[in-house]
């Protein structure tokens, strides 16, 4: 087996060990990390520390934000890592594009699954939509991407 495939294996298994990892967090941890991160861009929006007034009004206002802003990153990465590493085994057609979305939406499905048992969280349909969504958007880029380049070598 080439390494390039084993190399590209390694990494979608890495990162669907990282998605697992988040989701497994409590709500609390989860809600923690987020509000976290929430405030430290508000912060460096703003130039300079929040009062505690106006970090809770970030929080309310934002935080339904941020955490479907990282549905959307974890699963657009996902989507690339999964079409890269199929596109070793097939040509580059519109069934790449549909066999990675079906990948994601199905290790979506399951993560949300898997969220129902952890203390404080629960399944969204909502969140597998925006997973499915990102990854479909992220294997469009890379298909139009890959034809260009391609199209581009032929010419």
């Amino acid at each position: 087996m080439k390494i390039r495939i084993i190399i590209k294996l390694i990494l979608v298994i890495l990162w669907l060990f990282i998605i697992f990892s988040f989701s497994a967090q409590k709500g609390e941890d989860s809600s923690s990390l987020s509000n976290g991160i929430l405030i430290k861009i508000a912060e460096f929006i703003n130039g300079e520390k929040l009062s505690l007034v106006e970090k809770e009004n970030v929080i309310d206002n934002y935080s339904i934000y941020i955490r479907k802003f990282a549905h959307f990153f974890v699963y657009f990465i996902l989507g690339i890592l999964v079409f890269n590493f199929l596109k070793e085994f097939f040509f580059i057609t519109p069934k790449t594009i549909i066999y990675t979305v079906l990948f994601c939406l199905i290790y979506a499905g399951t993560d949300e699954i898997h969220q129902m048992f952890v203390s404080d969280r629960l399944a969204s349909i909502i969140d597998v939509l925006i997973d499915t969504f990102s990854s479909f958007l992220s294997s469009v880029i890379l298909f139009v991407f890959y034809k260009k380049k391609k199209k581009h070598i032929i010419n």
